[in-house]
This record gives structure tokens, sequence and C-alpha cells, in this order.
């Protein structure tokens, strides 16, 4: 007779377990995958975002306030024919701007007047020579000979080895008067003849 012989019984319980388990697990690890997913996406973010404008800086004090454009006050008396050759040529040729003062219209003669910044430099070609006396100083600026004279709000500087005299005028806000005076003498050593004579303080 065949023997029959009976096989262990199946727990069918234990899968069901397993996967109860596996599940579970599968579960806290999304819980906690989440989270951690959400603040990284957050930081990438905030990392990647462009930055807020800035604002805009508030004026400061120290801040070089706009230049007045209006035109300068200036007189323009009567030339000769040749000093007002010679001004119309220093005028064309008179730099846009003097250090940081640029050029303002005149009111008067802009043949022979220029004006820069605010409080306003001004040049003036043509007119009578100064005086200089024995005792004066004179100095020389870019190969142009000044004689100055102080004034209560300016210094007024004037050339006196050109043929036609050209005088500027620098406010006391301005310090140092001769360094201002550089890129005009340019222009009058381009377009003012030289005097025949000149006072002995000058340079050759």
């Amino acid at each position: 007779m065949e023997e029959i012989t009976s096989s262990p019984a199946v727990d069918e319980s234990r899968p069901a377990r397993r996967d109860r388990s596996t599940r579970g697990a599968a579960l806290w690890a999304t819980l906690v995958a989440v989270p951690v997913t959400l603040a990284v996406a957050g930081f990438t973010f905030a990392k990647l975002a462009p930055d807020s404008p800035a604002a805009a800086p508030s004026p400061s004090a120290s801040a070089a306030r706009p230049q007045s454009t209006t035109p300068v006050e200036l007189p323009a008396p009567a030339l000769a024919e040749r000093p007002a050759t010679v001004c119309r040529a220093l005028v064309s040729q008179l730099p846009a701007t003097v250090r940081d003062l640029t050029q303002r219209p005149v009111t008067a003669g802009a043949e022979q007047n220029a004006a820069y910044g605010d409080p306003a430099l001004t040049v003036a070609c043509g007119g009578t020579p100064p005086i200089v006396q024995p005792t004066d100083e004179v100095w020389s600026v870019n190969k142009v000979c000044w004689h100055a004279v102080q004034e209560a709000d300016a210094a007024v500087l004037t050339t006196v080895d050109r043929e036609t005299p050209v005088r500027v005028r620098v406010p006391k806000q301005y310090e140092q008067p001769l360094q201002w005076v550089t890129p005009i003498a340019d222009a009058i050593v381009a377009s003012v003849p030289t005097a025949k004579t000149a006072p002995s303080g000058c340079s050759a």
C-alpha cells in the first residue's frame, strides 16, 4: 500500500505579516523623506532665486549738487579788430570742462567770454592789461605768465605775457586758483600770441 505522507501545513499568516511590515516601513520612509525633500527644495529655491533689488541709496550730504546751466552774466566790451580775432580763436580752443566744472553759456560776448561751473569760474578775453608793480609776484603756469589779485570772493588771474590779456576769475570756493587755470593756459598757448615784453618774473 502506498504510503501517503502528509506535508507540513503552510502558515498562511506569515506572508501577510511580512507584507504589512514592508508596507509600514515604506510608509515611514515616505513620511521621513517628504519633509527632507521639501526642506532641500526650499533651500535650493532660496539659493537660486534672484536677490531682491537693493533699495536706492539715500542722498548724501557730500554728493555733488548738479551744476546750473543758466547763462552767467558777463560784460562784453567792444574790442578792436585784432583783439576780437584773437579772442574768437581763444574761445574756440577752450575746453568743454575745467577740471570737474562744465562750461555754461554767458549772457553776452560769447566770442570773448566763457564760464564754468556753479559758482561760475569765468574767462574774459580782451580789455586793459593789468599794471604790474616791480614788487608784484607773477606765476608761470603751462608757459603762461599770470598776475593775481585777491578779491573778497575770488582770485582774479590775468595774463601778462600775451598780446591780448586774458582774465580768469576763480571763486574762493575753488582752492589753489593756479591749478584751475592749467587747461585754460593750454588754450591760450594755442591761440594767443606772446607779447613783445613781459614782467621780469615771467619765465621765458
